[in-house]
Order: structure tokens, then C-alpha cells, then sequence
């Protein structure tokens, strides 16, 4: 008799357990913010520095950015652009471990791998924030090498002694770079609305060995792109691949508004005004590509031409990039167009950042340019064109490139922007993203 009470005991605590398990893993959807490069929130933030001073780093960023994901597409394991890998535009709040240990990392659509230094870290850049202590984790594994994660690293991975996965991704000519094992860990995101959410054995990197140039405040990277080491792949059984952002504009005068990142359901876009293209696979896969087939300016239409004018997918679309990069001869017939509507006393850029500037006091009229894509045409009004680059300089946020072209961020300011990578497609609705509400 004891011995069934016993049994029927330990039956009852194992499906407690099992459906509390199941209840943390089978999320439906949540959302958090993502904190901009320049927000008083951000560890990067100077106090000191003018908005313009801020304005020109991130115009900096971005072009060292598009001249990275070029070198990727060219030669994706061999890196030759000098950039600090995510030197992207936001940052996202998580925690990895049991207990969890909080990490402010760079999130990345450009890159799919998740990774942190971790202890023991000899030969590492310093870091202000402590390293996280793969032994103080009740959840911490290191993969081992037949593990899928594992072969996914393809030829930034290898095995190591004790049969242990070892990562190595490098950027530029291999000054910057971060090695270590590829373990696993529970993974926890800090929710905008009711308690945290939990995600048990997500792969990212400990590493153990870095260098080049990341600089004190960087703690490590979480990759969103395309990629299958990333955390929406990794994530796709509980949040069905969907996941959405909305971008709060630079003019914002809300000192308290934050973009948001929103995942699974809380990721869904649609409803009225909701425009949608396919998502279209691309080298390297952890990129998003999605096809342009023209601009409008008013309504003088311009066919895109450029060297990658018959691929399925010509541009990337990327939340890290600040800028718009656009096919030289492309370009330059947009630029005329808009010249031609706007009808203003042009001026030059010192930085030699921008090719069409106006002067800020100018009374100019800024046309709407609808951007097609392909089944998607999507209006931007002047708040995703034109930026006030310094103080009397009025500039157009697209510029020629004669590599990789790139949708930057200022374009998807005020649009909830949705990922669907189970079903290929990209949406874009027009959003006022300082006020929404997600569920």
C-alpha cells in the first residue's frame, strides 16, 4: 500500500512538473524594449555629446556596418571589413543561467549567433560588467561536437578535447574575434507586460578567448538574423518564427518612449494599412533580403537598376543599420526627382556623409517616396527621409553604395515591422511606435 501511494506520488510530481516545464517553453507571445545606441538607458550614452555629435557616430556605424555585411556576402568566412561585430543600433535586455545572470547585449539582424565572455577569461578584452560564471549555472551544458547546434557552426566551429564544440568566429583581418565552447543554457527575456519568460537549453557561446575592438561596455551580442544559431530560430517551436519591431523616431520629444521588440503572437502584423513581401533567402543566410523594385517620388516613379537588379532578393532589411544604401545610378535619379519636387536651395555636407542637403531653415515642401517592394509598397513621409544632420543641415537619409544594399532603420522608424520566417514574408504597418500598445 505504501509502495502504491509512493508510485502515485511521484506520478503526480512528475506531471506537475512536466506541464509547469511545458508552460514555460509554450509561450504565446511577449514583448521588451530595445534600448537605443544613444538613449540615456544605453551604456554607450554621453551626456556630453550634442544630438548632432551622437547623430554623426551612428552615421559612422552604419557606413562600417554596410561595409561589413559586404565583405560577409563576398567571402562569409572570411571576413575583411574592420568593424565591431553587432555595432548595431540597439540593445536588449536578457539573462542566462540558473539563477539568471542579466546581460545587456547588442541585438543583431545581422548575425545569428548568440554569445558572452565567460569564466575563466585569460585572454579577453576587460568588460565593466562581470563575466558570467558558466560554474555558478545549475542549467549550463557544453555542447558536444555531433550535436546539431553544433554542425550548424559549419567551418566557425570544430571539436575540442573531451569531445567538446569549440566556436571561432573572426571579423576583419582576425584582430577582432571571439572563441570559446558553444554551450547551452536557460535563456530568460524580461517581459514589458507580467512575469519574465524562460526558454531552457538555448545555444549561444561562452567565450573564453576575444580581442580587437570591443571596448569595456560591450558584454556580448544576441543574434536575430536568419541564421539557425539564432534566437529566433532557436526559438521557432514556441514562438512560431514571428517575431516584430517598432522603432521610436529620433524626434520623439517622450523622454520615456522605448522601441519595442515583440515576439509569437505579440510579433503578428496585420490589420488595416499592413503591407507585406516575401522574405527571400540570401548569402549569408543570417541576412535578411527581401526585393526592391522601384521608388516613387510623388509621383514620378524610378525602376530600380543596379548590378543586382534581376535577383530575387537586391536588399537587405537591417534594424542595426542607421542609413539607406541604394545602387549608385539608382540613386541618382531618385536624388534628381526629389531635387526636382523639393525645388530648394541645396547645400554641401562637410562630412561627406550626404549627397543631398538643404539648409534646416529652409521652408521646404518634402514629397512622400513610396519605396515598392515587391507586392509591398510602402509610404515614407519626411520623419523616414530627411534627417536634421547638424544645426543648419537637412539631409536625405539614402546614399549611394556600389556594394550591398541595405533598408536602414531611419526608413522603418513609426512602422511595426513583422518577420514571418516560417511563412517568408516581411510586413510593414504604419504605426505612431512611442504610443502603441502590445497585448
Amino acid at each position: 500500500m505504501k509502495s502504491l501511494f509512493f508510485t502515485l506520488v511521484v506520478i503526480s510530481l512528475m506531471t506537475h512538473f512536466s506541464e509547469h516545464s511545458y508552460a514555460e517553453t509554450k509561450i504565446d507571445g511577449f514583448t521588451t524594449d530595445l534600448i537605443s545606441h544613444d538613449s540615456p538607458r544605453s551604456p554607450f550614452y554621453n551626456p556630453s555629446e550634442t544630438k548632432y555629435q551622437r547623430l554623426q557616430k551612428a552615421f559612422h556605424r552604419s557606413i562600417l556596418r554596410g561595409n561589413h555585411f559586404s565583405a560577409m556576402r563576398v567571402s562569409p568566412n572570411d571576413i575583411q571589413s574592420d568593424v565591431i561585430p553587432g555595432s548595431g543600433g540597439y540593445f536588449m535586455n536578457i539573462s542566462l543561467g540558473t539563477p539568471p545572470v542579466q546581460m545587456l547585449g547588442i541585438a543583431d539582424t545581422g548575425s545569428d549567433l548568440i554569445w558572452r565572455q565567460c569564466r575563466p577569461c585569460d585572454n579577453c578584452y576587460q568588460q565593466d560588467e562581470p563575466l558570467f560564471d558558466p560554474e555558478a549555472s545549475e542549467t549550463y551544458k557544453t555542447l558536444a561536437c555531433d550535436n546539431e547546434f553544433c554542425r550548424d557552426l559549419e567551418q566557425k566551429g570544430s571539436c575540442g578535447n573531451e569531445n567538446t564544440c569549440n566556436y571561432n568566429y573572426a571579423y576583419g583581418t582576425g584582430e577582432t574575434f571571439t572563441m570559446g565552447y558553444l554551450s547551452s543554457d536557460t535563456l530568460t527575456i524580461g517581459s514589458g507586460r507580467g512575469e519574465p519568460v524562460s526558454f531552457p537549453g538555448i545555444a549561444f557561446g561562452c567565450a573564453h578567448r576575444t580581442g580587437g575592438k570591443f571596448g569595456e561596455k560591450h558584454v556580448g551580442l544576441i543574434g536575430l538574423g536568419g541564421g539557425p544559431l539564432s534566437l529566433v530560430k532557436q526559438l521557432d517551436s514556441q514562438v512560431g518564427g514571428q517575431f516584430s519591431y517598432c522603432l521610436v523616431p529620433l524626434s520623439t520629444t517622450d523622454s520615456t518612449a522605448s522601441s519595442k521588440i515583440n515576439f509569437g503572437r505579440n510579433g503578428v502584423v496585420s490589420g488595416s494599412g499592413t503591407v507585406s513581401t516575401p522574405l527571400i533567402k540570401g548569402r549569408p543566410d543570417a541576412l535578411y533580403y527581401i526585393k526592391l523594385e522601384g521608388m516613387s517620388v510623388g509621383s514620378t516613379r524610378v525602376e530600380f537598376r543596379g548590378v543586382s537588379a534581376g535577383e530575387e532578393g537586391n536588399i537587405v532589411i537591417d534594424s542595426g543599420t542607421t542609413l539607406t544604401y541604394l545602387p549608385p545610378d539608382f540613386y541618382s535619379e531618385v536624388e534628381s526627382a526629389l531635387a526636382t519636387a523639393i525645388n530648394g536651395q541645396t547645400t554641401s555636407d562637410q562630412t561627406r556623409t550626404f549627397s543631398l542637403c538643404y539648409s534646416s531653415g529652409s521652408n521646404l515642401q518634402i514629397p512622400t517616396i513610396t519605396v515598392h517592394f515587391t507586392g509591398a509598397d510602402v509610404q515614407l513621409p519626411e520623419l523616414n527621409t530627411f534627417v536634421q544632420a547638424d544645426e543648419d543641415l537637412f539631409c536625405l537619409t539614402m546614399v549611394p553604395s556600389s556594394e550591398l544594399f541595405i533598408f536602414g532603420n531611419l526608413a522603418q522608424m513609426n512602422f511595426l515591422v513583422g518577420y514571418d520566417l516560417n511563412n517568408n514574408k516581411v510586413s510593414f504597418k504604419p504605426t505612431d511606435c512611442a504610443k502603441h500598445e502590445f497585448n
